[in-house]
């Protein structure tokens, strides 16, 4: 269930992705003269975003993990849940930063370095990168992830979320400035509501009501399951 909702979130908020990384999308080098290494290096730049989600997922887990064996994992579900919720109640628009301009300096930087590269490493790189930049959306998937109480499952979390957003920005980085965007307008609404959702659902895990799926009951000191 989880993982369906990982799923949903990254397909849902992909529509998010395609305003915040679809320019950087546009941007990737070319890795060749044929179709088949264009696209090749779109999907090594994808799977460079997926593997950076994964190990975000790990570490999150992981942080999930040691309250699990301390006891608190219900609290950490339903805080993470709770967070979620608050930040979507006060901002102002869904994408949020967090006071990390150096170390996204840095990234940017990287960034565009590797811009002016034509090689698949290059174009892998750059989605290792892209994923570590400053997003709201990805913030709301790592407090999932550390709500599952697992590394394991918390990287599998991560790779379900990263796996969601792959037809939008493969899209992008496929059909260039011919894909519309006018869809992407119209569905805006739905990602605020897909977070709180995968909030309320982290909120149901944490109080272990007893219901398959939704809110199993979780021993105290347990990894969740």
């Amino acid at each position: 269930m989880f993982l369906v909702t990982a799923i949903a979130l990254g397909l849902i908020g992909s529509l998010h992705c395609a305003g915040m990384c679809g320019p950087l999308a546009l941007a990737l080098p070319m890795t060749g003269n044929v179709r088949s290494t264009f696209l090749l290096g779109r999907v090594a730049y994808n799977l460079g975003r997926i593997l950076t989600y994964s190990a975000l997922g790990a570490a999150f887990g992981l942080l999930g993990q040691t309250f699990a064996f301390a006891g608190f994992q219900r609290w950490v579900s339903i805080i993470a849940g709770v967070a979620i919720l608050i930040g979507l109640v006060l901002s102002t628009r869904f994408a949020t930063s967090l006071p990390v301009a150096r170390a996204v300096t840095h990234i940017k930087s990287g960034l565009g370095t590797l811009l002016r590269q034509r090689s698949l490493l290059a174009t892998f790189a750059l989605g290792t990168l892209n994923g570590l930049l400053p997003c709201g959306l990805v913030y709301a998937a790592c407090a999932g992830a550390a709500a599952t109480g697992s590394l394991v499952q918390g990287a599998e979390y991560m790779t379900a979320f990263g796996l969601g957003t792959v037809p939008m920005m493969l899209g992008i980085g496929l059909m260039g400035q011919k894909l519309q965007f006018t869809l992407r307008f119209k569905l805006q609404r739905l990602i605020p509501a897909s977070v709180a959702v995968v909030a309320v659902l982290l909120i149901l895990r944490g109080l272990s009501l007893g219901i398959p799926y939704i809110s199993p009951e979780l021993a105290t000191g347990a990894a969740c399951h």
